[in-house]
């Protein structure tokens, strides 16, 4: 059994509409949970104006009943506040009003390919389904996810471990989901506070030379079992689809697991994770180079990956470009911006991992009541005495 996790709306639109399906039925739900990560996505210092207009909430309207999931579909409704300051220009409907063409592509953005490949004249009827905005549905979708995932014993967390040129020193110990206590009232979401005061820094030099500033953050599934994901088929190696998943988020240009891109300059002995065995633990690992991924399949440690984010494309000083009307040369639209979107590209990247996992858990254990999916997890960790 698959589970399915779809988008609608653009930025400006009247709204964002999720559906996710697959959920098992009698899965408890409250909206203090769903609303909590909706304003965590929000977080971050370097963010721009409209997240002083939205504060999102996500209503549910369907699929759900008295606080629990009924094995439909689930329809998840974002209203856009600052719809109301768009209205002429993103109706759906024609409108009255002469409403101008934007023919600014920015360099970076979707906007001039994506006016080649739709015929379209007009760059919004691009930038407004292209834009980060698209996120707050996925984290209602995520958020639907990780309620499943935590009645599974899974948790997941994001820090950021860079922004700009600033990085988080090496941990001397693998990471906790005690050390995430508190990591939402950071202003970077960052767990190293010397290093927090150094990116919040950079953030504010970077703003007043109108520049964006991009960054890694790292997300970390806790308590995952062995064996989710396959090796029999590149399709369901959980590498690609998780890579695939946390790609898919705007801005996003690489992901890597465990150790990443540092392995290919250490030797073999340094970049595995060697097996021990006790009668206390069974099966353990002191080390988690891989990031909890061996053959395309979870491990039982953490699952760790980091997503390098680029600076986002819409500057206060714009970039030179042209005009795809005239041809003449421009400088790119200007559009209300963020500086900074890396703490908040973490809680987007948690709701994309919870997804991915959420769906290997559904394909390996099905189940059509949460407690049949309980019930099947705790047999298949008793026949590979998995303590965990």
């Amino acid at each position: 059994m698959a589970l399915n996790l779809i988008t609608a709306g653009e930025s400006h639109g009247p709204g964002l509409t999720c559906i996710v399906e697959g959920l098992p039925a009698g899965l408890e739900l409250d909206q203090e949970s769903l609303d909590r990560d909706m304003a965590r996505r929000q977080l971050g210092h370097g963010r721009g104006g409209r997240m002083k207009i939205e504060k999102d909430h996500a209503n549910v309207t369907a699929g759900v009943r008295h606080g629990r999931t009924l094995g439909g579909p689930i329809a998840l409704e974002v209203p856009n506040r600052d719809y109301a300051n768009w209205e002429e220009r993103m109706n759906p409907w024609p409108v009255e009003a002469e409403i101008p063409e934007v023919h600014l592509p920015r360099p970076g953005h979707a906007d001039l390919v994506g006016v080649q490949k739709y015929r379209f004249t007009d760059v919004r009827n691009v930038l407004e389904r292209a834009s980060a905005r698209e996120t707050a549905a996925r984290v209602a979708g995520g958020a639907l996810c990780k309620a499943f995932l935590a009645a599974l014993g899974v948790e997941i967390r994001s820090h950021v471990v860079q922004i700009g040129d600033v990085y988080v020193a090496p941990r001397a110990t693998l990471v906790t989901v005690a050390d995430f206590e508190g990591v939402d009232e950071d202003k970077v979401r960052c767990l190293d506070p010397q290093a927090s005061r150094a990116m919040v820094d950079h953030i504010n030099v970077q703003r007043k030379a109108n520049e964006s500033i991009g960054g890694v953050f790292e997300v970390v599934a806790f308590g995952l079992v062995p064996g989710l994901g396959s090796h029999v088929s590149w399709e369901e190696r959980l590498d690609g689809r998780i890579g695939g998943a946390l790609c898919s988020i705007q801005a996003a240009k690489g992901v890597a697991f465990g150790d990443g891109f540092d392995l290919p300059g250490a030797p073999g002995s340094q970049s595995h994770d060697e097996i021990f065995w006790s009668e206390e633990r069974g099966y353990f690992r002191e080390t988690n180079h891989a990031g909890g991924l061996e053959g395309g399949m979870t491990t039982g440690l953490p699952l760790v990956a980091r997503v390098a984010m680029k600076p986002i494309p819409t500057l206060t000083k714009p970039l030179r470009s042209v005009d795809i009307e005239s041809h003449e040369p421009a400088q790119a639209l200007r559009e209300r911006t963020d500086s900074c979107v890396v703490p908040a590209a973490g809680v987007v990247g948690e709701a994309m991992l919870a997804y991915v996992m959420a769906d290997a858990y559904r394909r390996k254990f099905g189940g059509d009541h949460i407690e049949d999916v309980q019930e099947a997890v705790q047999r298949y960790r008793e026949r590979i005495a998995w303590v965990g």
